[in-house]
């Protein structure tokens, strides 16, 4: 069984005084090199946004951060204007080992739909290529870590045991927003679409 490990999101924004902060965002860089040691296959997610982008409340005058709002796609929280394309805040956090990245796969760059998933753009159906990309390779269990525990590490974990994927989840080599209950929310998520959280 071919295995990979899947990194979501491990940038300056995400981390201690990024646009965006996770609390202890940081912590986990280290875990995950290591990890990558012994990975045969790595592949990290990159949140790529023009500046503009509909899901930052900067581009809603009457909405504040963290506010939800309705997308012609659904329910979505409005953000601080985070990972800009080509900005300081979307790159990786510099002592993230980019060198051992099979493949990058940049998400959110469509200015009219948010993503959170490494798989799917928010509306659910219009691919990453990743899906593809794994298939291809033969891979079939994936291991996931990174930022956001409860967005984005949640959403690629669930879509890809969807899509039939054996998918664990490190919980000490991820971190939360924990957002209203988000990361309460997300764990069960998780476990309820089989997602095993290790």
């Amino acid at each position: 069984m071919t295995k990979a490990l899947i990194v979501i999101d491990v940038q300056n924004d995400f981390c201690p005084n990024g646009a965006l902060a996770v609390p202890q965002g940081d912590k986990i860089v280290s875990g995950i090199n290591a990890l990558m040691d012994d990975a045969a296959t790595v592949i990290l997610t990159q949140d790529w946004h023009p500046a503009g982008h509909s899901s930052f409340a900067s581009s809603h005058s009457d909405k504040a951060a963290y506010d939800l709002t309705q997308m012609a796609y659904g329910p979505q929280v409005l953000w601080p204007d985070h990972c800009i394309q080509g900005t300081v805040g979307a790159e990786f956090h510099p002592d993230l080992n980019q060198k051992r990245a099979d493949l990058i796969i940049r998400k959110g760059f469509n200015p009219a739909i948010d993503s959170y998933s490494a798989f799917f753009e928010n509306d659910h159906v219009t691919p990453t290529g990743l899906e593809g990309y794994l298939r291809t390779r033969g891979i079939t269990e994936l291991t996931l870590v990174g930022l956001a525990l409860d967005f984005c590490v949640n959403y690629s974990a669930v879509d890809a045991a969807k899509l039939g994927f054996e998918v664990t989840v490190i919980q000490n080599l991820s971190r939360a927003i924990d957002l209203n209950g988000s990361l309460d929310a997300a764990t069960a998520g998780m476990q309820n679409a089989g997602v095993i959280i290790a």
